[in-house]
Protein backbone atom coordinates (compact mmCIF):
# COMPACT_ATOMS: atom_id res chain seq x y z
CA UNK A 1 0.00 0.00 0.00
CA UNK A 2 1.48 3.36 -0.98
CA UNK A 3 1.51 6.19 1.78
CA UNK A 4 2.74 9.47 2.16
CA UNK A 5 3.88 11.03 6.03
CA UNK A 6 2.55 14.37 6.39
CA UNK A 7 2.35 16.40 9.60
CA UNK A 8 0.54 19.80 11.11
CA UNK A 9 2.51 21.32 13.17
CA UNK A 10 4.31 18.34 14.19
CA UNK A 11 0.85 16.33 14.57
CA UNK A 12 1.91 13.91 11.84
CA UNK A 13 -0.39 11.55 9.82
CA UNK A 14 -0.22 8.42 7.95
CA UNK A 15 -2.02 9.77 4.35
CA UNK A 16 -3.33 7.28 1.78
CA UNK A 17 -5.34 7.80 -1.36
CA UNK A 18 -8.61 5.44 -1.52
CA UNK A 19 -8.54 6.33 -4.80
CA UNK A 20 -6.28 4.12 -5.63
CA UNK A 21 -6.00 1.73 -2.99
CA UNK A 22 -8.36 -0.96 -1.56
CA UNK A 23 -7.78 -0.88 1.99
CA UNK A 24 -9.23 -3.61 4.70
CA UNK A 25 -9.55 -4.26 8.22
CA UNK A 26 -9.00 0.01 9.20
CA UNK A 27 -8.74 -0.52 12.65
CA UNK A 28 -6.23 -3.22 12.85
CA UNK A 29 -4.15 -1.28 9.92
CA UNK A 30 -4.53 1.90 11.97
CA UNK A 31 -2.99 0.23 14.79
CA UNK A 32 -0.32 -1.27 12.43
CA UNK A 33 0.96 1.35 10.55
CA UNK A 34 0.97 4.10 13.22
CA UNK A 35 3.08 2.07 15.51
CA UNK A 36 6.51 3.95 15.73
CA UNK A 37 9.14 1.00 16.56
CA UNK A 38 7.20 -1.92 14.10
CA UNK A 39 5.14 0.37 11.48
CA UNK A 40 5.74 3.92 10.07
CA UNK A 41 4.69 5.88 12.95
CA UNK A 42 1.64 8.72 13.08
CA UNK A 43 -0.95 10.30 15.32
CA UNK A 44 -2.92 8.67 12.69
CA UNK A 45 -4.07 7.08 9.87
CA UNK A 46 -6.15 9.22 7.08
CA UNK A 47 -8.10 7.79 4.06
CA UNK A 48 -8.57 10.30 1.36
CA UNK A 49 -12.13 9.46 0.10
CA UNK A 50 -14.63 9.78 -2.88
CA UNK A 51 -17.77 12.03 -1.88
CA UNK A 52 -21.14 10.68 -1.16
CA UNK A 53 -22.50 13.29 -2.36
CA UNK A 54 -22.56 15.86 -5.53
CA UNK A 55 -22.78 18.99 -3.06
CA UNK A 56 -19.03 17.75 -1.25
CA UNK A 57 -15.68 17.69 -3.22
CA UNK A 58 -14.33 14.73 -1.29
CA UNK A 59 -14.81 12.81 2.55
CA UNK A 60 -11.98 11.80 5.11
CA UNK A 61 -11.77 9.46 7.45
CA UNK A 62 -9.13 9.44 10.37
CA UNK A 63 -8.05 6.38 12.58
CA UNK A 64 -6.36 6.96 15.78
CA UNK A 65 -3.30 4.96 16.90
CA UNK A 66 -5.52 2.36 18.73
CA UNK A 67 -7.54 1.71 16.15
CA UNK A 68 -10.78 3.87 17.11
CA UNK A 69 -12.23 6.54 14.64
CA UNK A 70 -12.48 10.24 15.73
CA UNK A 71 -15.17 12.25 14.36
CA UNK A 72 -12.64 15.30 13.14
CA UNK A 73 -9.27 16.35 13.47
CA UNK A 74 -7.97 19.89 12.97
CA UNK A 75 -4.50 19.18 11.55
CA UNK A 76 -5.45 16.42 9.58
CA UNK A 77 -7.88 18.52 7.74
CA UNK A 78 -4.65 21.03 6.50
CA UNK A 79 -2.85 17.84 5.47
CA UNK A 80 -5.51 16.83 3.56
CA UNK A 81 -6.16 19.93 1.54
CA UNK A 82 -2.81 20.54 0.67
CA UNK A 83 -2.49 16.66 -0.13
CA UNK A 84 -5.21 16.82 -2.63
CA UNK A 85 -3.86 20.35 -4.20
CA UNK A 86 -0.13 18.61 -4.56
CA UNK A 87 -1.30 16.06 -6.37
CA UNK A 88 -4.07 18.39 -8.74
CA UNK A 89 -7.14 16.09 -7.17
CA UNK A 90 -8.99 19.65 -7.67
CA UNK A 91 -8.19 22.80 -8.91
CA UNK A 92 -10.49 24.74 -6.03
CA UNK A 93 -8.86 26.70 -3.47
CA UNK A 94 -11.51 26.24 -1.68
CA UNK A 95 -12.74 22.58 -1.18
CA UNK A 96 -16.03 20.88 1.02
CA UNK A 97 -14.93 17.98 2.34
CA UNK A 98 -17.11 15.04 4.67
CA UNK A 99 -16.44 14.15 8.09
CA UNK A 100 -18.43 12.17 10.57
CA UNK A 101 -18.19 15.81 12.07
CA UNK A 102 -19.94 17.38 9.10
CA UNK A 103 -19.03 19.34 6.17
CA UNK A 104 -15.87 21.14 6.84
CA UNK A 105 -14.45 23.40 4.50
CA UNK A 106 -10.87 24.06 4.22
CA UNK A 107 -9.57 26.82 2.02
CA UNK A 108 -5.53 26.91 0.90
CA UNK A 109 -3.85 30.10 1.06
CA UNK A 110 -0.82 30.99 -1.57
CA UNK A 111 1.84 33.42 -1.62
CA UNK A 112 3.33 34.07 -5.44
CA UNK A 113 1.92 30.54 -6.24
CA UNK A 114 3.85 29.18 -3.45
CA UNK A 115 1.51 27.27 -0.65
CA UNK A 116 1.97 28.81 2.97
CA UNK A 117 -1.16 28.00 4.89
CA UNK A 118 -4.64 25.99 5.11
CA UNK A 119 -7.33 28.36 6.89
CA UNK A 120 -10.34 25.95 7.79
CA UNK A 121 -14.03 26.86 8.53
CA UNK A 122 -14.55 24.81 11.08
CA UNK A 123 -18.08 25.36 11.47
CA UNK A 124 -20.01 26.23 14.81
CA UNK A 125 -19.20 25.10 17.97
CA UNK A 126 -21.43 22.55 19.88
CA UNK A 127 -21.73 24.32 23.72
CA UNK A 128 -25.34 22.23 24.95
CA UNK A 129 -24.18 19.59 27.34
CA UNK A 130 -25.81 16.44 25.57
CA UNK A 131 -24.07 17.34 22.13
CA UNK A 132 -20.29 17.25 24.21
CA UNK A 133 -21.92 14.65 25.56
CA UNK A 134 -21.76 15.03 28.71
CA UNK A 135 -23.78 12.84 31.54
CA UNK A 136 -23.16 15.08 34.45
CA UNK A 137 -25.33 18.24 33.66
CA UNK A 138 -28.75 18.93 31.54
CA UNK A 139 -27.85 22.65 31.42
CA UNK A 140 -27.45 24.33 28.00
CA UNK A 141 -23.26 24.98 28.48
CA UNK A 142 -20.58 23.31 30.83
CA UNK A 143 -18.86 26.67 31.69
CA UNK A 144 -16.62 26.52 35.02
CA UNK A 145 -18.38 23.37 36.10
CA UNK A 146 -16.38 21.03 38.54
CA UNK A 147 -15.41 17.93 37.70
CA UNK A 148 -13.78 15.74 40.22
CA UNK A 149 -11.31 13.22 39.25
CA UNK A 150 -9.61 11.03 42.08
CA UNK A 151 -10.12 13.63 45.09
CA UNK A 152 -9.07 16.38 42.99
CA UNK A 153 -11.20 18.99 41.42
CA UNK A 154 -11.08 20.46 38.11
CA UNK A 155 -12.93 23.51 36.82
CA UNK A 156 -13.91 22.71 32.83
CA UNK A 157 -15.16 23.92 30.17
CA UNK A 158 -16.93 21.77 27.39
CA UNK A 159 -16.88 22.37 23.76
CA UNK A 160 -17.54 20.12 20.83
CA UNK A 161 -16.23 20.77 17.56
CA UNK A 162 -18.09 17.53 16.19
CA UNK A 163 -15.77 15.87 18.50
CA UNK A 164 -15.74 16.22 22.59
CA UNK A 165 -13.35 18.55 24.35
CA UNK A 166 -13.05 19.26 27.85
CA UNK A 167 -10.83 22.46 28.54
CA UNK A 168 -9.26 23.09 31.58
CA UNK A 169 -7.43 26.12 33.11
CA UNK A 170 -4.23 26.13 34.61
CA UNK A 171 -1.31 27.92 36.11
CA UNK A 172 1.64 26.76 34.50
CA UNK A 173 0.57 24.46 31.40
CA UNK A 174 4.59 23.18 30.31
CA UNK A 175 4.64 22.14 33.87
CA UNK A 176 1.18 21.17 34.63
CA UNK A 177 1.22 16.86 34.30
CA UNK A 178 -0.53 15.86 31.51
CA UNK A 179 0.52 12.30 31.14
CA UNK A 180 -1.52 11.57 34.60
CA UNK A 181 -4.64 13.65 34.18
CA UNK A 182 -5.31 13.18 30.76
CA UNK A 183 -6.20 9.68 30.65
CA UNK A 184 -8.29 9.61 33.68
CA UNK A 185 -10.25 12.49 32.55
CA UNK A 186 -10.73 11.07 28.98
CA UNK A 187 -12.27 7.92 30.48
CA UNK A 188 -14.48 9.66 33.03
CA UNK A 189 -17.37 7.94 33.20
CA UNK A 190 -19.74 11.33 32.69
CA UNK A 191 -18.50 11.36 29.27
CA UNK A 192 -19.85 8.30 27.70
CA UNK A 193 -17.60 8.79 24.38
CA UNK A 194 -14.86 9.69 26.15
CA UNK A 195 -13.08 13.13 25.60
CA UNK A 196 -10.06 15.32 24.91
CA UNK A 197 -8.49 17.12 26.87
CA UNK A 198 -7.02 20.61 26.69
CA UNK A 199 -4.77 22.12 29.42
CA UNK A 200 -4.40 26.20 28.48
CA UNK A 201 -2.33 28.93 30.33
CA UNK A 202 -3.82 32.08 28.96
CA UNK A 203 -0.72 34.33 28.84
CA UNK A 204 -2.56 37.27 27.82
CA UNK A 205 -5.91 38.25 25.89
CA UNK A 206 -4.60 37.33 22.54
CA UNK A 207 -2.46 34.29 23.49
CA UNK A 208 -2.78 31.03 24.82
CA UNK A 209 -0.04 28.41 25.48
CA UNK A 210 -1.98 24.63 25.33
CA UNK A 211 -0.84 21.11 25.84
CA UNK A 212 -2.97 17.98 24.89
CA UNK A 213 -4.28 14.75 25.77
CA UNK A 214 -5.88 13.20 22.39
CA UNK A 215 -8.40 10.97 22.76
CA UNK A 216 -7.39 7.31 21.37
CA UNK A 217 -3.60 9.05 20.80
CA UNK A 218 -2.12 10.51 24.19
CA UNK A 219 0.17 13.62 24.30
CA UNK A 220 0.43 15.18 20.68
CA UNK A 221 2.47 17.97 19.69
CA UNK A 222 -1.28 19.80 18.66
CA UNK A 223 -4.71 19.39 18.28
CA UNK A 224 -6.91 21.57 15.75
CA UNK A 225 -10.31 21.06 16.72
CA UNK A 226 -8.33 20.95 20.80
CA UNK A 227 -7.47 24.82 19.48
CA UNK A 228 -10.50 25.39 18.46
CA UNK A 229 -12.35 24.32 21.52
CA UNK A 230 -9.48 26.26 23.98
CA UNK A 231 -10.29 29.20 22.07
CA UNK A 232 -14.10 29.16 22.39
CA UNK A 233 -13.67 28.37 26.39
CA UNK A 234 -11.37 31.10 26.81
CA UNK A 235 -13.99 33.54 25.17
CA UNK A 236 -16.67 32.14 27.13
CA UNK A 237 -14.79 32.53 30.66
CA UNK A 238 -14.10 35.93 29.42
CA UNK A 239 -10.35 35.46 29.06
CA UNK A 240 -9.61 36.27 25.60
CA UNK A 241 -10.31 37.72 22.20
CA UNK A 242 -12.31 36.34 19.78
CA UNK A 243 -9.20 35.97 18.00
CA UNK A 244 -6.01 34.49 19.39
CA UNK A 245 -2.93 33.07 18.63
CA UNK A 246 -2.54 29.11 20.23
CA UNK A 247 0.75 28.38 20.79
CA UNK A 248 1.35 24.25 21.17
CA UNK A 249 4.63 22.32 21.03
CA UNK A 250 4.91 21.54 17.16
CA UNK A 251 3.99 25.37 16.95
CA UNK A 252 0.82 27.91 16.47
CA UNK A 253 -2.33 27.79 15.35
CA UNK A 254 -4.23 31.24 14.48
CA UNK A 255 -8.13 30.62 15.85
CA UNK A 256 -10.74 33.19 15.58
CA UNK A 257 -14.42 33.19 16.33
CA UNK A 258 -16.57 34.90 14.07
CA UNK A 259 -19.25 37.12 15.48
CA UNK A 260 -21.23 37.08 12.33
CA UNK A 261 -21.90 34.03 11.66
CA UNK A 262 -20.36 32.09 14.65
CA UNK A 263 -18.30 30.38 12.99
CA UNK A 264 -14.40 29.11 13.84
CA UNK A 265 -11.70 29.44 11.74
CA UNK A 266 -8.35 27.96 12.20
CA UNK A 267 -5.25 28.81 10.31
CA UNK A 268 -2.06 26.67 9.93
CA UNK A 269 0.60 24.71 8.74
CA UNK A 270 0.62 21.44 6.54
CA UNK A 271 4.12 19.62 5.51
CA UNK A 272 4.91 16.74 3.35
CA UNK A 273 7.74 14.76 4.74
CA UNK A 274 8.39 11.45 2.62
CA UNK A 275 6.35 8.63 0.38
CA UNK A 276 6.95 4.89 0.32
CA UNK A 277 5.14 1.57 0.68
CA UNK A 278 3.78 -0.64 3.65
CA UNK A 279 3.33 -4.23 3.45
CA UNK A 280 -0.10 -4.98 5.19
CA UNK A 281 -0.10 -8.06 7.41
CA UNK A 282 -2.04 -10.70 6.19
Amino acid sequence: MKFTKMHGLGNDFIMVNAFEEGIENLEGLAKDICDRRFGVGGDGLVLILPSESDENDFRMRIFNPDGSEPEMCGNAIRCFAKYIYDREMTDKMKVRIETLAGVIIPELILEDGEFKAVRVDMGQPRLRSKDIPFAGVEQQQVVGETLEVDGEEYSITLVSMGNPHCVIFVDDADGFPVREVGPKIENHPLFPEKTNVEFIEVLNSKELEMRVWERGAGVTLACGTGACASAVAAILNELSHRKVTVHLLGGDLTIEWSEDNDHLYMTGPAEEVFGGEFRIKN
